[in-house]
């Protein structure tokens, strides 16, 4: 029986990825007269908002540009993305297996707070790691490995659950058990160019596999 589950989180947790990309869309629109498409900022994901931020923005105004990304990504969140009772039901059931769980996202924390308020997550995981607590962001595995040495967590006892290849990349370099999911309407990773121990494409087909046994 596995000990703990560690999960992304744009795109795995919440569909939040309609936001992400909206919130970019206007910030690089609004600082630097650009019309970037969602496979755009696609390309741009690994560091932390912030850190994408001031990677490719050419305006000098990057602090000013930072606010005005949270100030959007509020601004839609309730519009945008609706509270998951399916997702909700599962993080519970985790729990009430005696499973630690937890969150590994390259999101700043102050993204990540804004969707746990809005989509009913507060206070449930073990141990959040977030773009802010590492120096190196996915498919690197030292976030993943921290939360696993906060949890106290050995690897063989861990799955690592994301929508994305560098998800997939840092839980193979971490040595977890990884799972590639595509249950939300938006994910990340059509197809996986690392493949996942297992490939899960609904929350049903998960919680089957979880209370039998299986992970």
């Amino acid at each position: 029986m596995m000990k703990a589950i560690i999960f992304d989180f744009d795109g795995t947790l919440a569909n939040t990825l309609p936001i992400c990309f909206d919130a970019f869309q206007h910030v690089f629109k609004e600082f630097d007269n650009k019309d970037l498409t969602s496979e755009d900022i696609k390309e741009m994901f690994g560091p932390s908002e912030t850190g994408i931020i001031r990677k490719n923005l050419s305006n000098p105004n990057k602090e000013e540009a930072i606010e005005y990304f949270y100030e959007k990504y509020s601004e839609v969140h309730k519009s945008l993305v609706e509270i998951n009772p399916e997702i909700l039901e599962l993080l519970n059931s985790v729990k009430e297996a005696d499973t630690k769980i937890g969150i590994f996202t390259g999101k700043a924390k102050r993204s990540l707070d804004i969707s746990l308020q809005a989509v009913d997550m507060e206070g449930l995981f073990d141990v959040i790691i977030t773009g802010d607590d590492v120096i190196n962001p996915k498919p690197h595995p030292e976030g993943l490995l921290k939360a696993l040495s906060l949890l106290e967590v050995k690897n063989s006892e861990a799955i690592f659950i994301g929508d994305s290849d560098a998800d997939i990349a840092a839980g193979v370099k971490a040595n977890v058990f990884t799972i590639g999911v595509q249950w939300l309407p938006e994910y990340q990773t059509s197809t996986f160019s690392i493949e996942p121990n297992l490939i899960i494409t609904s929350v049903k087909e998960f919680k089957s596999a979880f209370k039998v046994g299986v992970l």
